[in-house]
């Protein structure tokens, strides 16, 4: 089987490469008198793209990477050369820049940045500021300078300070860890690293002439183009789009229309057309059409963005001409790691949010993004750098993407052992003065990990205070182990006891009290856990507490049965519940008027706020 299995894999890879190198050759051989044709080199470019990133699929790397692996390939610097004009692509892959930049627009969300708190917003600012200070004397150690139209130094400093959206989202969702608390800060600190690229997109149109006044009088310009697009997104657009809301085609149209519209009016004022298209996306980014208009346009962004990193590729100069360009590309991707700890860890642990939330983030946002390839290419094509420096980015790019999906595959893991240090060097953990004392104040009903149920529970257990006749107080009986330094502190202001921990080590239920509770929860499903599961739990539960009733949760009967047998007295099954109460709204909605069901509903949800709502 095994040896079939690996026959198997290598006929597979010998047919893509066959595809790849006989449908190239097709299609270079289809042009007039032998010269190839604009159609021609986007039918290879395309060609090349869709065989690497098959390749790039089950080797579970970025597809950006294999974009870019493309464009190496049919180029005319390292590869084999399917395409020698490489103006061709760079033409029309310019669209495919614009059409980025106007989906980084829609997706910048303005309300977010409003509602942020302290940690995100400070964190936010500063990630940057610090990041591009240290990369400014890191890279004039390597020998970088600026001034005298070079601005090497500048770009490689600010390219390494911004990372990427793609990678990261990707890399959160599969592990289901977009809504932690380290998920939300990464977002919030991406999304301001959005606007900060936003303010070096304005400032990079003047770096030839570096006068203050014409740096301000840019500043002027793009503030008016912002007034202009809000104006006529408040007045005129949102108008269009309500008529046109119901028609698919036209709503496709009229956001690229409106794309267009706003890059021109930036041309006019002597503005990037990349400028403009972000203003544009910003200006309906909180239009309640945006998530339409994005699900509209990103097919055709995607095609013509896989033209970009293509050509991006094609760029790519030999790095054996040239094994400084490879040697600088290593030091700033090991540099753009460290720079991540340097900036977030100091800035998250100083606004108590704890070793793991600190380390995490940092983790997470440990690689160059795809916004610092659009500066580096807009710079190489203002003059303002050289090819090399280009190829480091490009580089720099491909070896931290590939190293931080590793990293955040594996980020507990990292997170654990990073912990370790920083706490021998005097960075003390939130948890850390449980950890010297066993925690001696007794509590009947424990609560292992708290989400989404958790809260709800402790919601009920409220509700239950305020009605029961008798007066029982359950809330002083409960103690909640979790991580999350934001729980701890909304749990503490309701009088409830917290104690900080990660439960899937013995170490943490052992100190933390409940070998006396008489119940132990947990509500956290197994697809949720990290480095433990419902079972695990179980087992060492009983371990320090036998006499504990155990709630534990399943999200099959199977698993359930199973947890039952190895000694659970109770297996919360979510996915039976949510039937059950299911089954009796489809018979209250049968039996009686939709809109009293409604009210009732929403007075209830509108009066229900939870420590996570």
């Amino acid at each position: 089987m095994k040896i079939n299995s690996i026959r198997k894999s290598y006929i597979f890879y010998f047919s893509i490469i066959f595809l790849l190198a006989f449908g190239s050759g097709v299609f270079a051989s289809g042009g007039d008198s032998g010269s190839q044709t604009l159609l021609t080199s986007i039918g290879i470019a395309i060609l090349a793209a869709s065989v690497m990133a098959f390749i790039a699929h089950f080797l579970k790397q970025p597809l950006l990477l294999a974009y870019i692996s493309a464009g190496i390939i049919i180029g005319p610097k390292i590869g084999f050369g399917f395409i020698v004009n490489e103006h061709d692509i760079e033409t029309i892959s310019h669209i495919g820049l614009v059409l980025l930049l106007f989906m980084i627009g829609l997706e910048i969300d303005v309300k977010k940045i409003k509602e942020a708190g302290k940690s995100l917003f400070l964190a936010g600012t500063f990630q940057f500021i610090i990041c591009v200070t240290l990369g400014l004397g890191f890279f004039s150690l390597l020998g970088f300078t600026l001034g005298d139209g070079n601005y090497d130094l500048l770009y490689l400093a600010v390219c390494c300070s911004l990372s990427s959206t793609a990678i990261v989202v990707k890399l959160l969702y599969s592990k289901l860890e977009l809504d932690t608390l380290a998920g939300r800060l990464t977002l919030g600190i991406l999304i301001f690293q959005d606007i900060w690229a936003i303010i070096a997109l304005s400032i990079q149109a003047n770096l030839a002439s570096p006068d203050v006044m014409l740096i301000l009088f840019s500043f002027v310009k793009g503030a008016l183009v912002v007034l202009i697009s809000l104006l006529l997104s408040k007045y005129v657009l949102s108008r269009i789009f309500r008529a046109v809301a119901k028609n698919p085609e036209i709503v496709l149209i009229t956001s690229l229309g409106w794309c267009f519209l706003i890059c021109g009016l930036s041309g006019y004022f002597g503005l990037s057309l990349e400028m403009g298209a972000l203003i544009a996306g910003v200006a309906i980014s909180t239009f309640p059409y945006n998530h339409d208009v994005i699900s509209k346009i990103i097919y055709v962004r995607d095609f013509f963005i896989t033209l970009f990193f293509v050509a991006l590729g094609m760029m790519i100069t030999n790095p054996a001409d040239n094994p400084e360009v490879l040697i600088f590309s290593v030091a700033a991707a090991l540099f753009l790691i460290a720079s991540r700890f340097m900036s977030i860890y100091p800035i998250l642990y100083a606004l108590k949010n704890g070793n793991r939330v600190s380390l995490l983030t940092s983790i997470n946002l440990s690689q160059i993004s795809e916004f610092s390839l659009v500066i580096a290419a807009l710079g190489l094509a203002a003059g303002h750098i050289s090819q090399s420096i280009l190829t480091i980015i490009i580089f720099t790019f491909v070896i931290t993407s590939v190293a931080s999906s590793y990293m955040i595959k594996y980020s507990d893991s990292i997170q654990r052992f990073l912990s370790g240090i920083v706490s021998n060097l005097g960075f003390r953990d939130i948890g850390s003065e449980n950890k010297q004392s066993t925690y001696t104040e007794k509590k009947e009903i424990a609560i292992l990990g708290f989400f989404t149920t958790a809260s709800s529970l402790i919601k009920e257990m409220e509700s239950f205070e305020l009605t029961s006749e008798e007066g029982v107080q359950i809330l002083n009986k409960v103690v909640v182990i979790d991580f999350n330094p934001e729980v701890h502190k909304k749990l503490s202001a309701k009088g409830i006891k917290a104690y900080y921990g990660d439960i899937s080590h013995i170490d943490t239920l052992l100190n933390s009290g409940i070998e006396d509770a008489k119940i132990v929860i947990s509500t956290i499903p197994d697809s949720i856990l990290v480095n433990t599961n419902n079972l695990r739990l179980l087992t060492n539960i009983k371990k320090v507490n036998p006499q504990a009733k155990i709630i534990v949760t399943a999200e099959s009967p199977k698993l359930a049965v199973e947890l039952y047998e190895n000694g659970a007295h109770y297996v919360l099954m979510p996915r039976v519940l949510t039937a059950q109460n299911l089954m009796e709204a489809l018979i209250t909605l049968l039996n009686r008027d939709s809109k009293d069901v409604l009210e009732e509903e929403l007075e209830k949800l509108k009066n229900r706020n939870e420590i996570i709502n």
